[in-house]
C-alpha cells in the first residue's frame, strides 16, 4: 500500500515574491500523518494558518492566492506541484511575508529544497481521490477545464492566444505521469510573459517583483533570456504546471484525466470546486505499492467520511 509522506528535516529559503516585489522567507517543516498542507503566516500577530484548501482560493488575477481570516498567502502553485510531484502529503510551509517566494518561475527550486531536506514514508496509507465522472466547467469565450475517470494521472493543456508572439510555440502537451516523472517532464517549466504587457499587470499591482531571473520574457524578437527556452514547450508546459498546482488544492491527489483549453487559475479552481461538489463523481481511495503495466490499479474505496474531502 502507497504511504504518506513528510519531510526529514526543515529547509528554509530566502527569495522575491513576483507579484509584491517583496523579500520573504520560507520554511518547510515536517508534518504528523493527516495533516496536509498548512501555510502559517509566521510574520503576523499569533501566526495565523490556513489550510491548502481551494475552497479558501479568494483571489486567481495571475496566480492563486489563499486567504482565511487574517492569513492571506499568494502564489501558491508553483511550491504545491513541487508538493505534488515530490509525493509529500503533510506538512507545514512557513512564511515571512504573503507570498510564496517565486524563486527561478518554476517548481525546480522548490523540487531541490524538498530534496535537501529527505522525505520520510509516514504508517499511514496515502489517500487520493478518485474520479468516477467527467466533471467539465466552461469559462469566458471557449475556454474550457475538465477531470475525467483515469486510473493514473493525465495532464493535458491546448494554450491558445490571439496575439502572433505566441504562434512561433507549441499549443499542446499531454504527460502521463504514470510514465514520465514530473521533475524532468514538466517541472523545469517557468512562468511566461509578454513584455508589452508588463507595465499593465503592474498598474494592477502585480509581476512587481518579475524579472527575466523568475519568468521567460517573450517580445517581438522572440525570447528576451539569454539562456532561451528550458523545453522547446515549455510555455504550454508552464500552463500543465499551474494546472498541477490548482488541482492539489483538492486536499488529495487526484487520480484522473485533466484536460484545460485556455484555461487558467480561475477556471482550474473552478473545476476542482465543481468536483468536490458533485460528491457522486469521486471517491477516496488507496492504492497498492506497484501496479502491473498497462492496467488499471486495483484500488480500495474508503468510506465516504461526513464532511467533504479535507
Amino acid at each position: 500500500m502507497l504511504r504518506q509522506h513528510t519531510l526529514r528535516r526543515p529547509v528554509h529559503v530566502i527569495g522575491i515574491g513576483v507579484h509584491t516585489g517583496v523579500s520573504v522567507r520560507m520554511t518547510l517543516r515536517p508534518a504528523p500523518i493527516d495533516a496536509g498542507i498548512r501555510f502559517i503566516r509566521m510574520d503576523l500577530h499569533e501566526a495565523p494558518g490556513l489550510n491548502a484548501d481551494a475552497r479558501l482560493v479568494t483571489d486567481t488575477l495571475l496566480a492563486t492566492t489563499l486567504a482565511c481570516g487574517a492569513a492571506r498567502i499568494m502564489t501558491v502553485e508553483h511550491l504545491m506541484a513541487a508538493l505534488w510531484g515530490a509525493q509529500i502529503d503533510n506538512v507545514q510551509v512557513e512564511l515571512w511575508g504573503g507570498e510564496v517566494p517565486i524563486l527561478d518561475g518554476s517548481s525546480a527550486p522548490f523540487i531541490d529544497l524538498i530534496r535537501q531536506a529527505g522525505t520520510v514514508t509516514q504508517d499511514a496509507p496515502r489517500v487520493f481521490l478518485r474520479v468516477k465522472e467527467t466533471v467539465t466547467v466552461l469559462g469566458d469565450g471557449d475556454s474550457a477545464a475538465s477531470l475525467s475517470p483515469c486510473g493514473g494521472f493525465r495532464a493535458a493543456y491546448t494554450f491558445v492566444s490571439s496575439n502572433p508572439l505566441y504562434a512561433q510555440f507549441p499549443k499542446r502537451v499531454s504527460v502521463d505521469f504514470s510514465r514520465h516523472a514530473f521533475a524532468d517532464a514538466i517541472g523545469r517549466a517557468r512562468s511566461f510573459g509578454l513584455a508589452g504587457e508588463l507595465d499593465q499587470a503592474r498598474a494592477l499591482n502585480r509581476c512587481l517583483g518579475s524579472s527575466l531571473d523568475n519568468s521567460v520574457g517573450l517580445a517581438d524578437g522572440g525570447v528576451l533570456n539569454v539562456e532561451g527556452l528550458r523545453y522547446p514547450d515549455e510555455l504550454v508546459k508552464h500552463k500543465v504546471l499551474d494546472a498541477i498546482g490548482d488541482l492539489y488544492l483538492a486536499g488529495r491527489p487526484i487520480l484522473g484525466a485533466f484536460e484545460g483549453y485556455k484555461s487558467g487559475h480561475a477556471l482550474n479552481n473552478h473545476l476542482v470546486r465543481a468536483l468536490l461538489d458533485k460528491v457522486d463523481a469521486w471517491e477516496l481511495t488507496t492504492q497498492p505499492d506497484s501496479t502491473p503495466e498497462g492496467r488499471a490499479p486495483q484500488m480500495l474505496v474508503l468510506p465516504r467520511p461526513a464532511a467533504q474531502a479535507r
